[in-house]
């Protein structure tokens, strides 16, 4: 009669048994690794903190309260920008036409101001809303680069302007007094209207990016568009939905800014993404997509915002060495980025 019990065929190692509890262990993410994530998502905030300590102590100025509501309100018109700015690059994409959509903005808002201020924010939004949406539609649908769309908008957005102010020579003025100019020109406690309302925006942001299915498909569609797509995730819905929101948050900052400066100046904007995208980088979020935060980007325009003020309290410097500080800032941080990212993978 054969035997019922059958003889193990080889003999189990007690090494390769791993308790869950080691398992558990093992996936844990590493000191060295919980340091470099720290660092690669609030680096910025303690160089902000650094250099706004000693230049509080080199320039008698520079820690009044008068300074920090010119530097916050001049910071409020960017970082509302880069608010879109920073959910477009999470994805993996980039808009270059925000500086020209904000232009085009202050313009329209301008010009609409004299029926109230309904249509004053209305119109531009509707206007810079579509341009975004366009955008979203050939990148998302057409399946074409972002880099080559946005630069067209660009273009089309500064040619549109001009064609509304007849080469420039004319300048559209809000009504003074009118509850429009109000806006752009009120304060709470001295701060501007535009500094409660470009901080609610980065509010309402980071409740979107980390609280929502739509901030976690952002992630998900900058990681990898096709894992995203094999996941059942709306990819092409989703990139349309942040250029159009890259769009209106550019008129709304350019309708702000006019109502500020109670007139639609023509001039401006030129190179305003590419600090947008400046900010946005220096704040964590990654060129390749897949990772950043909206409190990142609210800490790299106050950084650049703080350097220009700084070079304005020197003197003896012109605007001009801003943008050597801010690209000095930004090859420092991609490369840190690029050392970090390294150090996550390897631990």
């Amino acid at each position: 009669m054969k035997s019922l019990v059958k003889a193990p065929s080889a003999p189990v190692s007690a090494a390769a048994f791993t308790p869950p509890a080691e398992l558990a262990a093992t996936a844990r993410p590493t000191g060295r690794r919980r340091a470099a994530e720290l660092l690669q998502r609030q680096g910025v905030l303690a160089v902000l903190l650094l250099v706004v300590l000693i230049s509080s102590f080199v320039f008698e100025s520079f820690a009044s309260l008068d300074n920090a509501r010119g530097v916050t309100v001049q910071a409020s018109f960017l970082s509302i920008v880069a608010l879109g700015m920073t959910l477009v690059i999470i994805t993996g994409g980039i808009d270059l036409s925000v500086g020209s959509v904000f232009a085009l903005g202050g313009v329209l808002a301008a010009w609409a101001s004299q029926w109230g201020m309904l249509p004053a924010l209305l119109v531009p939004l509707a206007v810079c809303g579509a341009i975004g949406a366009i955008n979203g539609l050939l990148v998302a649908r057409a399946g074409m680069a972002p880099f080559i769309v946005t630069l067209a908008s660009l273009l089309a957005a500064r040619g549109l302007l001009l064609a509304l102010t007849d080469e420039g020579a004319t300048t559209y003025l809000v009504p003074r007094g009118s509850a429009f100019a109000e806006l752009g020109g009120g304060s709470i406690g001295g701060f501007g209207y535009p500094v409660f309302i470009a901080l609610a925006l980065f509010a309402v942001g980071g409740l979107v990016l980390q609280r929502t299915s739509f901030g976690q498909a952002l992630f998900a569609v900058g990681g990898s568009s096709d894992a995203a797509t094999l996941m059942g995730l709306p990819v092409a819905r989703t990139k349309i939905l942040v250029y159009l929101l890259s769009g209106l948050l550019a008129g709304l900052a350019g309708a702000l800014n006019a109502a500020r400066l109670s007139s639609g100046v023509t001039i401006i904007g030129v190179g305003m993404e590419l600090d947008a995208i400046a900010a946005v980088v220096i704040g964590g979020t990654l060129l390749v997509g897949g990772a950043g935060s909206v409190s990142g980007t609210l800490w790299g325009v106050l950084l650049l915002a703080v350097i220009q003020n700084l070079i304005n309290q020197i003197g003896s410097l012109n605007s001009s060495y801003q943008s050597v500080v801010s690209g000095g800032f930004l090859i420092l941080v991609v490369v840190a980025q690029r050392y970090l990212s390294a150090a996550r993978r390897s631990t």
